[in-house]
């Protein structure tokens, strides 16, 4: 999968978890992508939640995961 067969794909995963995400008060963006790692930046009520860390990496990181197996990590850019 090319570098930008992976954004695409980590773009599709985005658009999946957005809604559940937007329902909240919360949003997220992509800053950036490599062949294992994806930086995102959770935006609205996502950024004061005591449960986002549980959200990146149950929600966010899975759906992507889904989309672009070969994804290690998802981190979150404050």
């Amino acid at each position: 999968m090319t570098l930008d067969e992976i954004k695409l794909n980590v773009e599709k995963a985005l658009e999946e978890i957005r809604p559940f995400l937007k329902s909240d008060g919360g949003d997220i963006s992509l800053v950036s992508v490599d062949e294992t790692l994806v930086r995102v930046r959770l935006e609205g009520a996502c950024v004061g939640c005591h449960v986002n860390q549980m959200t990146l990496k149950a929600g966010v990181e899975t759906t992507i995961k889904k989309y672009v197996p070969q994804i290690e990590t998802v981190e979150n850019i404050a």
